[in-house]
Order: C-alpha cells, then structure tokens, then sequence
C-alpha cells in the first residue's frame, strides 16, 4: 500500500499540515483505516477510491474517523493532482458531496482550493462554553465583544472563540484531557482561538482534543466554518481573507478563504502543498 505524506497549507514550500494520503483499489475495513492513521502518525490521513464520477474519500486521526478535514482534502487534491492531471475532482463524503480544484504552478508546486460542505452557525451551550473557557484559562476580559462564541459548521463542528490580543493567542494553554472528554460529548471537532490581526487577516491556533492531537497547525474545515460564522454574524471584514496559523507551534501555515453572501453557501479554502515522502508498506 502506498502511502503519501503531503503537506497542505505551506508557507513559500516550508511548514504546513502534514496529512497521509492512501489512493486505494478498494476501501480498507475501517479497523485497517484507523490502524493506518495510527501508524503514519498525523492528525489525519486521507483514504480515496474512485467511485461514480469522482472519488469517495474518509478520513481518519490516530483515535477517530472524522466526517470531514480540510487539509487532508487539500493534500488529497495535490495527489490527485501530481497523478492525473489539474483539473476539478468530485468528493464523496461520508454525507455529503464536495470537490476540489487543482493546478500547478509555474514553480512546480501545486495548489489545491476546496469547496466546502454547505455552513451553519449557532449560539454556543453557555454550560459548555464556560467550562470551555476555564479548561483554556481563559475570562471574559481576554475575549473580543465583537464576537461572540458561536458553534460553526462546515462539515463538522467547530467552536469559535476570538480574543483580544495576539498575546494570548502565544498563551494558549488547555487541560487536554478534560477538553477532549468535553469536546466528544458535544460532538465539537476543534476549538478555534483566533485573534483578528485587521479585516482582511486572522490568526489562529486550533486544539483538536477529540483526534487525539493537542494542535494542528493548519485546519482548512475550521477555515470554512470561520468563513460561514462570519457570515451569519453580518462581519464587515472582506469576504476574501488570510489565515495565519501554526506560527506558535514554529510550523508557519497560510490559509486563503473566499465566501459569498449567501446564507450557508459552501466557502473556497485554497492553499499550496509540499510533498514530504511516500511510503510503501
């Protein structure tokens, strides 16, 4: 089984989230699937077959399948991509139907721009967003008014809490364990810190407890569901803006999201790839 390791999200061929990509002939039970993941050790690896006119793709952590991840879908592109040419690849999810777009640039890397699952967003239980806060040890001096703590959704659930200073985005800091027993229990995939450098850039730093993984240092499902929760709160940033990620984790990462003004509309989340390696096993 081969199986690629491509990193999505690069900053000028340097940094980004690694993903394993496995193109299959047949998709392995999911006891083999997760055994993979295990094995190659990344917050997700992707596994595709082709399958109608597209490919069915799932994705699995070292700990749990996950019903959508943006940048193995930005990884899965890329190799797609190097193996049969640019184009736009249809993806089957496990519920729903997405695809992604792919080119190569003139320096030889290619580039690779998502459409999302349809979004949503919706006020965050306040029982739930205050244990939140204090597992992140944080308080209500630390967050920024201007949004407020919502639950987003893009083909899986993401919290979203912005704060004030840059400061305490470096700051980060969460009790692992009781985060990630409450994060399952709320069916929430990642928490997003964000902090808004101006309207046109966020940062972000991104715990996925549930994975089994403290930080990933570039998510592009949580980019699109940013992207639709600043939608739905009427945000007067652009509608085409960065995400600098990963930096605190020296992993420097660049997400490009573009979205229209249509409630719940599917967000464009491009990003560039590197390959690290294959493995033949």
């Amino acid at each position: 089984m081969n199986i690629l390791k491509i990193a999505a999200f690069t900053d000028d061929n340097k940094g980004g989230n690694p993903a394993g990509i496995v193109i299959c002939d047949e998709m392995p039970k999911e006891k083999e699937m997760l055994s993979i993941a295990k094995q190659v050790g990344y917050s997700e690896t992707a596994f595709l077959k082709s399958f109608k006119d597209g490919w069915r793709i799932r994705y699995f952590s070292p700990e749990i399948e996950v019903a959508f991840c943006g940048h193995a879908t930005i990884a899965s592109g890329s190799a797609l991509g190097s193996r049969f040419g640019e184009g736009v690849y249809k993806l089957f999810l496990n519920n729903d139907e997405i695809s992604v777009n792919v080119s190569k640039s003139a320096n030889g890397r290619y580039t690779a721009a998502l459409q999302s699952p349809e979004t949503w967003s919706d006020a965050a239980p306040q029982e739930f967003t205050e244990q939140i806060l204090k597992f992140f040890k944080l308080s209500a001096t630390d967050l920024d008014p201007s949004f407020p703590i919502r639950v987003a959704f893009a083909g899986a659930k993401h919290l979203i809490i912005v704060v004030k200073k840059r400061k305490t985005l470096a700051e980060m800091d969460y009790h692992f364990e009781n985060t990630k027993a409450l994060m399952l229990s709320e069916d929430i995939a990642t928490i997003s810190l964000l902090w808004p450098e101006s309207d046109g850039i966020f940062h972000s730093r991104n715990a996925f407890a549930p994975g089994g993984v403290y930080e990933d240092p570039a998510t592009g499902a949580a980019a699109a569901a940013l992207a639709g929760y600043l939608r739905d709160i009427d945000w007067q940033g652009k509608k085409r803006f960065e995400i600098i990620q990963g930096e605190d984790m020296g992993c420097s990462s660049r997400l490009f999201v573009e979205y229209t003004l249509k409630p719940g509309a599917s967000v464009r989340v491009a990003g560039e790839t590197r390959n690290i390696s294959e493995n033949k096993d």
